[in-house]
């Protein structure tokens, strides 16, 4: 999603840090922020994080920022998501909205810079579909397109993800930071 930058991008691998970053938020920004302002510090350099998750109405909004670790410890992405059918199995149809939430924030050595947000909506469908994806995509259901997250080419999901919006909403931001951190 940021290949159209001309910087080389480095993951946490590459830099070889060994931060873990508390998630102690507890909303997605907070989070985003956390990871950013932490990285940034430790390794001095121009740092973009996100924080993202899901969020089922019928749920009240869970699992929200637990969704990596919806049900505990020691699940894969496909018990998680079984668990989720497994908790909505009453629920009716038009009573399984949900959506992917992705908050993307930037900060350098100096600190917090911004963050923008992206939203998914869709629906939690009865029985996962494609093989594409991660995590809770073979359950997301867009009705716009008859699809789950898990069927659709990876370059469409990325033009509709909650992340992509969200690196989408920070794109300005970002090309101005990199300006001033190049200079």
């Amino acid at each position: 999603m940021l290949g159209n930058l001309e910087v080389e991008l480095l993951g946490l691998d590459d830099i070889g840090t060994n931060l873990e970053v508390a998630e102690t938020g507890i909303t997605f920004r907070q989070n985003a922020i956390l990871k950013a302002t932490g990285y940034a510090r430790e390794t001095g350099l121009l740092t973009l994080a996100d924080d993202s998750g899901l969020e089922v109405d019928a749920l009240d909004g869970r699992p929200g920022v637990h969704t990596a670790r919806f049900g505990g410890p020691g699940l894969n992405p496909r018990q998680r998501y079984e668990l989720l059918l497994r908790e909505l199995a009453d629920v009716p149809w038009d009573q399984r909205t949900a959506r992917f939430c992705c908050t993307v924030a930037l900060a350098d050595g100096e600190g917090f810079i911004g963050a923008a947000d992206g939203v998914c909506e869709g629906m939690i469908a009865r029985e996962p579909y494609g093989m594409g994806g991660f995590g809770y995509d073979p359950v997301f259901y867009l009705p716009d397109r008859d699809l789950t997250m898990a069927q659709l080419p990876a370059d469409e999901k990325h033009q509709i993800s909650h992340r992509g919006r969200a690196i989408a909403a920070i794109d300005r931001l970002l090309r101005h930071a990199l300006c001033a951190y190049l200079e």
